[in-house]
């Protein structure tokens, strides 16, 4: 394997992933979307879109920001128009925003996702796709799905590039069978003698 990157296919691509060491316990293989390229993106959308049809969806969701990339590649490739943001960062039309506490595998700190309350008739009570870029621990997407469950939304199916490793799994429950991806890649751990070894649980 290689030091700096690993090759994962996602749908009919292959990508290098740089490696990116978070402790001296784990590394991780990033995927960084909005460094992809718009074809990449495209493509991957186009393939993803065609896991979801099934489902009957009427709209798109994400968590930002590297979601995004994906959820409009996903919503135009489905011939929809509109997807929602679930956000990290406040802004000054999320003043009083819905609310969900979130923490991430690659964030130091609990953050909230936030919902702008102007959004909620473009969910509630309609079949909803949540998209995202990497399905991982799990806690993002089981934060998004408690939020978009909270304001009426039918969450019918999860899509994602790629699934890291498998603790995501025992995080959503009956959930993860609402997950559909095009990839997956493990995590790294230390092999004793300066290399990695791939983990595929977590």
């Amino acid at each position: 394997m290689n030091s700096h990157a690993y090759t994962v296919e996602v749908g009919t691509q292959t990508v290098q992933l740089p490696l990116v060491t978070l402790s001296t316990e784990l590394t991780l293989a990033l995927l960084i979307t909005v460094d992809m390229g718009v074809s990449f993106i495209d493509r991957a959308g186009s393939e993803l879109a065609d896991l979801l049809r099934p489902h009957d969806i009427d709209v798109v969701a994400t968590v930002a920001t590297m979601g995004i990339p994906v959820a409009a590649a996903v919503t135009r490739h489905l011939g929809l128009d509109q997807y929602v943001v679930l956000h990290k960062t406040p802004k000054i039309h999320l003043a009083n925003a819905v609310s969900e506490p979130v923490r991430s595998i690659t964030t130091a700190s609990e953050q909230r996702l936030l919902f702008d309350r102007a959004r909620i008739v473009a969910v509630a009570g309609r079949r909803v796709a949540l998209v995202d870029d990497v399905v991982s621990t799990g806690a993002s997407t089981g934060a998004a799905l408690r939020l978009l469950r909270g304001i009426g939304a039918d969450v019918v199916a999860i899509g994602t590039l790629v699934t890291e490793a498998s603790l995501w799994r025992t995080s959503l429950g009956e959930d993860a069978n609402k997950v559909r991806a095009l990839g997956q890649i493990p995590v790294f751990r230390p092999d004793g003698r300066g290399g990695l070894v791939e983990d595929w649980h977590g």
